[in-house]
């Protein structure tokens, strides 16, 4: 099983990249208060809230399970989380069907 994780992950190259990013920016900020991901662009164009803003921050709550400020930060994070977590297991599911087709066919 570690092998086909390894294998897809090596195959989705650039998901694994900007995970990867992601992952340890938020470990980072959560660590230490060290803010190193991009800043909104529309924000910073318009200088109004774009309807993604906070979304890192519920994020971060989320992961400590502090739901009501997940809630107060950006509420889509209820209804985006779970639907970008089974996107990805989807995806990996049927990377893994197909890795077991082209074993049984050979």
């Amino acid at each position: 099983m570690a092998y086909m994780v390894l294998k897809y992950l090596r195959l989705h190259w650039i998901y694994t990249i900007v995970m990867g990013y992601f992952s340890a920016a938020i470990v980072l900020y959560m660590l230490s208060d060290i803010h190193i991901l991009i800043p909104c662009l529309w924000k910073a164009v318009t200088g109004y809230d774009c309807p993604g803003c906070g979304l890192t921050t519920a994020l971060i709550a989320l992961l400590k399970m502090e739901w009501a400020y997940a809630w107060s930060a950006n509420p889509m994070i209820f209804g985006i989380f779970p639907v970008f977590i089974f996107l990805i297991l989807r995806d990996f599911w049927r990377f893994r069907q197909r890795q077991i087709d082209s074993l049984q066919n050979n």
